[in-house]
């Protein structure tokens, strides 16, 4: 039997402690993660869940305090300073929200990528124009190789960001709020741009962001609650009986090698489960019902049709 290939992104049991003044802050408290080769990832949460943190040790700004975690087959809690340095310059690409802190005002398009790679020094000099002009060609705005920044529009400079972030032939790319600063319409421009290189380059991608509309582009979103992932988003597109293309999504709650499950907060708020519960095992299921005492009712709960004091996880 032939193993299972390494996924490009693998997290487990990831815990990072933050001490300020004396007080420790846990932002993650063993996380698990899993992003296979080639997909395309959003990553949701509340602010404070812990999404930018694991970003930053993903790619290579931070470390861990436990747990494990590898990309692109670097294990990045027993790296040294030089292996960082490349693994950052040549087995990552990252995009901030901030235009400005991803290209040089100064530079042209071009220039931008020029340098990225110069620095780098991943891609043969020789080959460094040919790819340089060919990512800005799939990107749609091969045209605008010999524009600085503030000639460009926040959806274009965003693209030469990528563009850059690309330019070292990275096998992960992550972005932090990539479509922060944008419309909705040039949001999806965007995205469509990052399905396009990902597509072209066998690219597995991660991108974090607090706006749904960027989570409906990917068939795959990850919510971070409490430093932990708590449920996953599936999408699908399928043909209906009427020949119609219609996309279904399905969450599922994520279940942890400790066998811990966050239950979604509406559902506690439904059914009024609180402090403890009741597990009962099924045949094919597992009953989760209130552990309130019998005959009394859940706190700040009310008679609502179709509400039985059930919840059922299959």
């Amino acid at each position: 039997m032939t193993a299972l290939a390494e996924p490009d992104i693998l997290c487990e049991g990831l815990v990072r402690i933050f001490t300020a003044q004396g007080v420790e802050v846990q932002a993650l408290q063993g996380l698990d993660l899993r992003v296979e080769h080639g997909e395309l990832v959003a990553l949701v949460g509340a602010s404070g869940s812990g999404k930018s943190t694991l970003l930053g040790i993903l790619a290579g700004l931070d470390t861990p305090t436990a747990g494990a975690a590898r990309v692109a087959g670097h294990d990045l809690t027993t790296m040294r300073r030089r292996e960082r340095i490349a693994y950052r310059r040549g087995s990552v690409g990252f995009i901030w929200q901030q235009t400005s802190r991803n290209l040089i005002g100064y530079l042209t398009a071009a220039e931008n990528i020029a340098l990225a790679q110069h620095v780098a020094g991943v891609v043969p000099r020789a080959e460094r124009e040919r790819r340089g002009t060919e990512l800005l060609e799939l990107l749609e705005i091969g045209e605008l190789a010999d524009r600085r920044p503030a000639e460009l529009s926040g959806g274009q400079q965003q693209r030469v960001a990528l563009a850059v972030a690309l330019s070292n032939g990275p096998r992960v790319l992550l972005a932090d709020e990539p479509t922060g600063e944008l419309d909705e319409a040039t949001s999806a421009q965007v995205l469509e741009a990052m399905e396009t290189v990902g597509r072209e380059h066998g690219l597995t991608t991660l991108v974090v962001t607090h706006d749904p509309a960027v989570a409906e582009h990917v068939d795959r979103t990850i919510r971070i609650r409490d430093g932990r992932t708590s449920t996953e988003v599936l999408r699908r597109t399928h043909t209906d009986a009427e020949g119609a293309r219609v996309r279904v999504a399905e969450e599922f709650a994520v279940l942890d090698r400790a066998g811990r499950m966050q239950l979604p907060a509406e559902f506690q708020t439904a059914l009024g489960l609180r402090d403890r519960v009741r597990l009962t095992l099924e045949p094919d299921r597992i009953e989760v019902r209130s552990g309130q005492p019998h005959g009394a009712p859940p706190a700040d709960a009310t008679d609502a049709p179709g509400v039985s004091g059930e919840e059922e996880t299959r």
